[in-house]
């Protein structure tokens, strides 16, 4: 016999205490919903918890009071989890700034080395150029805003996006030759916005009324998904379709006048051919002293040694099962492409992660690229 819903008023009644309140709110659906409880056994449930209770009540308190007022713990910038003993390796699911020793770096050489070996031909590379923007609109065709996550890691990487600091709490901003506070107004582009995983969370979390969000992809149905989002606002955000890599496409955003521009995951999906002229293009919407943030695949990344044969466009650039395309870069390459557009460096590090599947004792290795990069003050152009 389950419980019903006379059953579920009875218990209820009973627990009239707030930390047991709290245990029958966290485990109610959990035992009852899944393990199909009895009232007996339900009833079990209870005492046992409710002797624990009075045996280790500061325990369930503290706990009571972390899940309903306490917010998520932050990985810190950079990561807060080094492997310093090998055997620890599956004792967690993340390890970070994981160093990579000489047989590791050869073999992943290897790899990609076999891959350029059945590299496909022109005809078809052209074909995938030609086509790159309707396989991306046939991505979110298929998978709406259910395939991307909101990238709430972005303020922990990436500070520049939060709201300016509160003066009274005697946090000054960085100086810088833009201004930032609030009163001013804060122009922020994000290129590549898909469905919004990065727009949306900056909208809610930065309230600061002078903040106005472009955001610009080239596919329609990304668009179309982001302007239908309950949180999109046509005062503090424009959305609009563009193929930032196509000359002949028109941004509708005036020279000097962006103080941050974000490329998440977005430069990667270019051509190699088409990715100076990208970041020359960006650079002319920056404000002197604005910065663009970018984080992308880094070389040698799990995703890049995954790749089968004849999936190679050009040498690390790949096209996947969908006809999307990704590049892996390396710092060298990225400090090359932004200075070139005459931005400063203000950071360039390899995002290194040991990701682990303790229950099939898979190791997997992420690598991702992370840049920020500053127009100069006395830049115009």
């Amino acid at each position: 016999m389950c419980l019903n819903t006379m059953h579920v008023i009875k218990i209820k009644k009973c627990v009239d205490n707030k930390i047991l309140q709290w245990f029958f709110r966290r485990s109610f659906v959990r035992c009852v919903d899944v393990l199909q409880l009895s009232p007996y056994h339900w009833t079990q449930v209870l005492r046992y918890h409710w002797t624990q209770v009075l045996r280790y009540p500061n325990v369930y308190w503290s706990n009571s009071q972390r899940s309903f007022h306490s917010k998520k713990i932050q990985r810190p910038v950079g990561g807060g989890r080094p492997l310093v003993n090998q055997d620890d390796i599956f004792k967690c699911n993340n390890w970070d700034n994981v160093e990579w020793d000489a047989e590791q770096e050869r073999s992943a050489k290897e790899i990609t080395e076999n891959q350029w070996k059945s590299k496909l031909s022109q005809e078809k590379i052209d074909e995938y150029e030609d086509e790159a923007g309707s396989h991306w609109d046939t991505f979110y065709g298929i998978h709406q805003n259910r395939f991307f996550k909101d990238r709430n890691w972005l303020f922990t990487e990436f500070p520049e996006l939060l709201p300016p600091p509160d003066e009274a709490s005697g946090n000054k901003p960085e100086e810088t030759c833009v201004s930032a506070v609030n009163g001013s107004s804060f122009n922020l582009l994000e290129v590549g916005c898909g469905v919004g995983n990065t727009v949306f969370p900056v909208l809610k979390t930065n309230q600061n009324p002078n903040l106005k969000i472009y955001c610009c992809d080239f596919s329609p149905t990304a668009i179309e998904i982001v302007k239908n989002h309950p949180d999109y606002n046509q005062d503090r955000c424009h959305a609009f379709v563009c193929d930032i890599s196509d000359e002949m496409s028109t941004i509708p955003i005036s020279d000097n006048s962006l103080d941050i521009i974000t490329i998440i995951f977005v430069l990667s999906s270019i051509s190699p051919e088409k990715m100076q002229y990208v970041v020359n293009r960006l650079t002319r919407y920056l404000k002197p002293g604005g910065t663009i943030l970018l984080r992308d695949y880094g070389r040698y990344d799990l995703a890049q040694l995954r790749f089968k044969q004849g999936r190679c466009l050009s040498e690390n650039f790949y096209v996947r099962g969908d006809g999307t395309r990704a590049y892996f870069f390396t710092q060298d390459e990225l400090k090359q492409i932004f200075e070139k557009a005459g931005l400063v460096e203000k950071q360039n590090l390899i995002d290194r992660r040991l990701q682990v599947n303790r229950g099939k004792q898979l190791k997997m290795y992420r690598v991702w690229m992370q840049c920020k990069y500053v127009k100069p003050c006395s830049s115009t152009n």
